[in-house]
């Protein structure tokens, strides 16, 4: 685990998210860069598909970051 400097209207966007979604702020800006990376290397796909992508991905053993 590494620790990110992020600007502090960030951090308390990802607060206030990380509320609303009942996650830690750690896991919702994990959630924020994991579907940024998924949406930088996909991008034709909108944010449903690659949640959609993500759900059928993690029914598979072994799923890890699926790039379509």
């Amino acid at each position: 685990m590494g620790i990110v400097k992020i600007a502090d209207e960030l951090h308390e966007e990802a607060r206030r998210a990380s509320t609303v979604m009942c996650r830690s702020i750690n896991a919702q800006a994990e959630f924020w860069m994991k579907i940024g990376m998924l949406a930088e290397t996909n991008p034709t796909l909108s944010f449903n598909d690659i949640v959609k992508m993500q759900l059928e991905a993690a029914q598979e053993p072994h799923a890890d970051l699926a790039v379509a």
